[in-house]
C-alpha cells in the first residue's frame, strides 16, 4: 500500500491522556483491554508508559471473533503478564476476569486495612484503544447499560466511576491511541477494526489490502460469506468487484458501486461475519 502511514490523534485523546494519568493513583489495578483480533497492534505504547509499575491485568477482547486465542493467552503469560479472554456479548470469561482482577488488587486492599483504614471494593481502572470494546465490558460487569454505548471512536469521552455489586468499583476512561504510528501494518489494523475513524482516510485502498490480507491467511471466511471462485484472486481490488457483483452493489449502467461494495466488507469484516481471525503474528 503506496500511502503514508495513517495518524489519528484528535483532541479529545489528549484530554483522555492527562485523565488517565491524574487518576491512576486512585486505582489498585489496571486492566489493558486488547482486540483479540490483533494483541499486538492494539496494544498502546503511551498506555503502557503512564501505567509504570501499576499492576496490570491483560483482557483479550472480542474474543468470539478471533482464531489463535490460546496461542496467545500462551504468549503474554510466557511474558509474565497475566490473561484473560473474554466476550462481553455473551459473558464469556466475564468471572474469570473478576476473580483474577480481585485477586491481583487484593495486596493493595489488604495493605490500607492492615494500616487502620476501612475495608473497600478493589479499585480498577479499565484502558484501550478506541472502539476495543470497553462499555461492553464494563456493562457486563455492571450487569446492566451503565456506560453509553455506540460503534464510532472515542464515544466514551468523560470519567465515569461504576460501582459493581461484587467488589469492584470500576474507572472508565476514554479510549486513546497514541500520537504517532510508525507501523503502518499497524495502522492499517486499527483502521479495520474502526480504532481508527473510516473518515480521515481512503477507504478504498485499506478494504482491498484487508481483502488481501484475508485471502492470504483466512480465504475460507471469504469463500463462505461470498460464494467466490476458487482460487481466490489475490489482488484486492479484484476481491472487491467479484463481491460486489455477488452481493449487487452496482450502480445505473452495471457500474460497481464501490463506495457502497467497501462498506460492505468494513461491516461484515467487523461483526465476524467473515470468520474467526487473528491478524498479528
Amino acid at each position: 500500500m503506496d500511502e503514508k502511514i495513517l495518524q489519528w490523534f484528535p483532541g479529545h485523546m489528549h484530554k483522555a491522556q492527562r485523565l488517565i494519568q491524574e487518576n491512576l493513583s486512585l486505582v489498585d489495578l489496571v486492566i489493558e483491554l486488547l482486540d483479540a483480533r490483533i494483541p499486538l497492534s492494539s496494544q498502546n505504547p503511551m498506555l503502557r508508559e503512564i501505567i509504570v509499575d501499576k499492576p496490570r491485568l491483560i483482557a483479550l477482547g472480542k474474543a468470539d471473533l478471533a482464531a489463535n486465542v490460546d496461542a496467545w493467552l500462551k504468549h503474554f503469560r510466557e511474558e509474565n503478564l497475566p490473561v484473560v479472554a473474554v466476550d462481553a456479548v455473551k459473558g464469556t470469561g466475564i468471572k474469570n476476569l473478576v476473580a483474577q482482577a480481585k485477586s491481583l488488587a487484593e495486596s493493595k486492599t489488604h495493605k490500607l486495612t492492615k494500616h487502620g483504614a476501612k475495608p473497600r471494593a478493589a479499585r480498577v481502572m479499565i484502558v484501550g484503544i478506541p472502539n476495543v470494546g470497553k462499555s461492553s465490558l464494563i456493562n457486563r460487569l455492571a450487569g446492566m447499560n451503565h456506560v453509553k454505548i455506540e460503534n464510532r471512536p472515542g464515544v466514551t469521552r468523560a470519567k465515569q466511576w461504576i460501582k459493581i455489586a461484587d467488589g469492584l468499583d470500576l474507572l472508565d476512561t476514554p479510549g486513546i491511541l497514541w500520537p504517532k504510528f510508525d507501523d503502518a501494518d499497524v495502522a492499517l489494523k486499527l483502521s479495520w477494526t474502526y480504532a481508527i475513524s473510516d473518515e480521515i482516510h481512503d477507504l478504498e485502498p485499506t478494504v482491498c489490502k484487508l481483502l488481501e490480507t484475508l485471502a492470504a491467511k483466512f480465504p475460507a471466511g471469504l469463500i463462505e460469506r461470498y460464494k467466490l471462485p476458487q482460487p481466490l484472486a489475490t489482488d484486492g481490488h479484484e476481491l472487491l468487484n467479484q463481491i460486489g457483483l455477488k452481493r449487487g452493489c452496482i450502480r445505473k449502467g452495471g457500474v460497481l458501486d464501490t463506495d457502497k461494495a467497501l462498506r460492505l466488507v468494513l461491516s461484515e469484516f467487523r461483526a465476524g461475519k467473515l470468520g474467526r481471525v487473528t491478524l498479528d503474528d
